[in-house]
């Protein structure tokens, strides 16, 4: 049986701390705000902070790990100054999403959406999203260490941006990630955080991929017409 979770990863839990599942299936997911919960992010700025949350984001969870956008290529963490992308290690990500199955198999095609929670064809309404792909095993903000552009589906270490102006598109993610994203790539081999090389055709009952979220109204008022989509193919 295949199943697909998200979790969430707590802010100030050890690198190694359990992320803790969001009961999506009753109305429950992720929030930005701005200095703290409940607070509002201003128009065109991103968020400071992100919570467990209702579907109408109006009921305090856990204060996960933030990451707000810096620049195209960097983030800030948790309010720090601002950091490369490709050096922020996995746990800092708020979003762990994690596919498991009762047999060992492989995983391609996998895709992310963000869209209004009625129609995956339509973007958010009212919002601007970036999203970024973490994979970056090790539990330091170090240079050097992350996964190759090769072993991520889209190649940079660049966020991608969700616009409402403009046209639906796939985010993509990387093939069979295996557990804690510790498969990679043959260039990868070395990299002491990375448990196999098999690419694509690695096989585990559990892949796990580390999203990095940042959100940003377009116009004033709470954004609830908001949601994210995660599919992929297993063999």
């Amino acid at each position: 049986m295949a199943e697909i979770k998200f979790y969430a990863n707590i802010e100030g839990i050890a690198a190694t701390g359990d992320p803790s599942l969001i009961n999506h299936g009753a109305a429950s997911g992720l929030g930005f705000y701005g200095a703290g919960f409940g607070v509002s992010v201003p128009v065109g700025q991103y968020q400071d902070s992100t919570f467990i949350t209702n579907s109408a984001g109006t009921a305090e969870g856990s204060k996960l790990n933030n990451t707000k956008y810096a620049s195209v290529s960097g983030v800030s963490h948790n309010g720090g100054a601002e950091i490369d992308n490709e050096t922020m290690p996995n746990y800092y990500a708020p979003l762990n999403i994690r596919f498991t199955h009762t047999e060992d198999v492989r995983v391609q095609n996998c895709k992310l959406r963000i869209f209004d929670r009625s129609d995956i064809s339509r973007q958010a309404s009212g919002v601007t999203t970036k999203v970024y792909e973490v994979r970056h095993p090790d539990p330091s903000a170090a240079t050097g260490v992350a996964l190759s552009a090769e072993a991520r589906g889209e190649g940079t270490h660049d966020w991608k941006e969700y616009d409402p102006a403009d046209s639906m598109f796939d985010t993509t993610f990387s093939n069979s990630p295996g557990v804690s994203g510790t498969n990679s790539v043959v260039s990868d081999a070395g990299n002491p955080y990375v448990l196999t090389a098999n690419g694509a055709a690695h096989e585990a009952s559990r892949h796990d991929w580390y999203v990095a979220l940042s959100a940003s109204p377009d116009t004033i008022g709470s954004k609830t017409d908001f949601g994210l989509y995660f599919t992929c193919e297993y063999l």
